[in-house]
C-alpha cells in the first residue's frame, strides 16, 4: 500500500516537475533570445538599432519591475490561479510578439510577455516547497537552476538559428506550443490553492508596489541604455533609484501590511543569499557578454564557430544541473554553496590569466570549471533561501531571488561590458584587436573574480553569524 502510494506520488511529482522547470525555461529564454538577433529585427520593422534595443529593453524591465510585486499578488490570491494566468499570458503575447506587423505593436507585445514572464519566474520556486517533499528540494532546484542558466545562455544561439532557418517571427511562435503543453500541465498536477475569504486576506500594497515598480524600472533603465555608456541621463536615473529605495524602505516601515517585511532581511543567510545571487549572476552575464568578443576577436573565430563554443557552457549546466541537486540533498547547502563559489573564483581566475595560445581548449577548460560550480551553487542557495520561508511568504521571497538574480544580469551586462571596453581602449593598439580583446577579458574576470570571493566572503560569514545564534538560543 505505502509502495504504490510512493509511486502514484512519483508518478505525479514528474509532470509537476517538468511544469515547474518550463516555467523557468521559457521566460529565461526569452531574456537573450532577441539579442542575437536585432541587426535582423531592426531590417524587418525599417527601425534603427536604438528602437529595436527596445525589443530587448521593454522585456527586460517588465521582468525586473515586476516579479516581486507579483510574487506577493500571488500569496494573497493563490500561487496556482496567478501561474495560470502568467502561462497563459505569456502565451498569447508571444503569438502577438510573433505576429507583429510594427516596431511599436512588437515592443508592446514584449511589455505584456514580460508580466507573464514575472509571474512564471517568480511562482516556479515557491511551488517547490508545495510539490516536493522537503529531502528531494535540493535535487528539484538543481533542476531549476538548470533549466535558468540553459535557458539565458542558450537564447542567442538559438534565437540566431531560427532567424537563420525559418524567420524572426519564430523566435516569438516557438513559446506558443510550449506555452499551451505548459498551461495543461499547471492546471492538471500543480496543487490548489488553500481556499480562504476576502476578510483572511491581507491587503495588498499599493502604495509599496508603485514606489518599487518605479524604483527598479529607473535603475533597470539606468543600466541598460546607452550600452554601458553612461551619461548624466543613466546617472539621473540611478538617483531616481536611490530616492525610490529610500522612499519605499520608509513606505514599508510605516505599512499595516507591507509588500515586502522588512524583517525578512534580519534573516543574515536570506540576506547573505540573496546579495550572492546578485553578485553570481553578474559573473555568469560576463560569459555573454565578454565571451564573444573574445572568441571571436582574439581567437579568430567564425560567428558560428563563436555559437559552437558559446554552447558548451549550457550543455555543461543542464548535464551538471541536477546532479548537484543531489549533492546538495547529500551533503547539505551550506557546503555545496561555498563549494560552487570557490569554483567559480578558480574557473574566473583562470580565465583573467588566460593566454590566446591555449586557443579553444583553453577557454573551454575554464568554463568547464565555471559552469559546475554556478550550477552547484544556484541549487544549495536556491534550497538555502527556500528551506524555512514560511507558507504564506514563499512567493515573495521566491520574488526576491528572481529579482537578485535579474539585478545580477543587467547589472553585469552594464558593468562588465564597461570593464571590457575600458580595458581594452587603455592597450593603445588600436589595430590590434586579438591583443585588445585578451586584455580586456582579462580585467573584466579579474572583476568577476574579485566579486566571487566578496560573494563566498559574505556567504562564511552570514552562515557563522548563524551558526553562534542558534548555539546561543540553544544554551539559552
Amino acid at each position: 500500500m505505502q509502495t504504490a502510494s510512493h509511486h502514484a506520488a512519483g508518478a505525479s511529482l514528474r509532470p509537476a516537475l517538468t511544469c515547474l522547470a518550463l516555467c523557468m525555461l521559457m521566460p529565461s529564454l526569452d531574456t537573450s533570445i532577441a539579442n542575437a538577433g536585432l541587426p535582423t529585427l531592426a531590417r524587418a520593422l525599417g527601425a534603427s538599432f536604438q528602437q529595436a534595443q527596445w525589443i530587448v529593453l521593454a522585456y527586460l524591465v517588465a521582468v525586473t519591475t515586476l516579479i516581486v510585486s507579483v510574487a506577493r499578488w500571488g500569496d494573497l490570491v493563490g500561487r496556482r490561479r496567478l501561474l495560470l494566468g502568467g502561462i497563459a499570458l505569456f502565451t498569447l503575447a508571444s503569438l502577438l510578439c510573433g505576429t507583429a506587423p510594427a516596431l511599436g505593436w512588437l515592443i508592446a507585445a514584449r511589455a505584456v510577455q514580460g508580466l507573464g514572464a514575472a509571474v512564471m519566474m517568480a511562482l516556479t520556486v515557491a511551488f517547490v516547497g508545495e510539490t516536493v517533499p522537503k529531502a528531494k528540494t535540493g535535487s528539484a532546484m538543481g533542476l531549476l537552476g538548470t533549466m535558468s542558466a540553459v535557458g539565458t545562455s542558450l537564447g542567442p544561439s538559438l534565437g540566431g538559428m531560427l532567424m537563420a532557418t525559418l524567420s524572426w517571427h519564430a523566435i516569438f511562435l516557438v513559446n506558443v506550443p510550449l506555452g499551451i503543453a505548459n498551461w495543461l500541465l499547471a492546471y492538471h498536477y500543480l496543487p490548489h490553492d488553500r481556499p480562504t475569504s476576502a476578510a483572511d486576506r491581507p491587503r495588498f500594497d499599493y502604495i509599496g508596489t508603485l514606489l518599487l515598480a518605479l524604483t527598479l524600472m529607473a535603475y533597470a533603465l539606468a543600466m541598460t541604455i546607452g550600452h554601458a555608456h553612461f551619461g548624466w541621463f543613466n546617472a539621473t536615473l540611478l538617483s531616481f533609484a536611490a530616492v525610490g529605495a529610500v522612499l519605499f524602505v520608509l513606505a514599508q516601515a510605516r505599512s499595516a501590511a507591507p509588500l515586502i517585511r522588512l524583517a525578512l532581511f534580519r534573516d543574515p543567510v536570506l540576506s547573505a543569499s540573496l546579495a550572492a545571487s546578485t553578485l553570481v549572476s553578474a559573473v555568469m552575464m560576463t560569459t555573454l557578454v565578454v565571451g564573444p568578443f573574445y572568441l571571436s576577436l582574439a581567437l579568430g573565430l567564425k560567428t558560428a564557430a563563436v555559437g559552437f563554443v558559446l554552447s558548451a557552457g549550457p550543455l555543461v549546466s543542464a548535464l551538471c544541473g541536477v546532479p548537484a541537486g543531489w549533492v546538495v540533498d547529500r551533503f547539505g547547502a551550506p557546503r555545496v554553496a561555498a563549494a560552487g563559489l570557490a569554483a567559480l573564483a578558480c574557473g574566473c581566475a583562470a580565465l583573467s590569466l588566460l593566454s590566446p595560445d591555449f586557443g579553444i581548449a583553453g577557454y573551454l577548460a575554464c568554463i568547464v570549471v565555471v559552469t559546475p560550480g554556478y550550477a552547484a551553487f544556484q541549487a544549495a542557495n536556491n534550497t538555502l533561501i527556500m528551506a524555512d520561508v514560511r507558507a504564506d511568504e514563499r512567493g515573495v521571497v521566491s520574488g526576491l531571488l528572481s529579482l537578485s538574480r535579474n539585478l545580477g544580469l543587467i547589472t553585469g551586462a552594464s558593468v562588465m561590458a564597461s570593464v571590457f571596453a575600458f580595458a581594452s581602449a587603455m592597450s593603445g593598439i588600436a589595430s590590434a584587436h586579438a591583443a585588445a580583446a585578451a586584455i580586456g577579458m582579462h580585467a573584466a574576470f579579474a572583476v568577476a573574480t574579485v566579486l566571487i570571493v566578496a560573494a563566498l566572503a559574505i556567504a562564511t560569514a552570514s552562515r557563522i553569524l548563524f551558526a553562534r545564534r542558534a548555539m546561543t538560543g540553544d544554551s539559552a
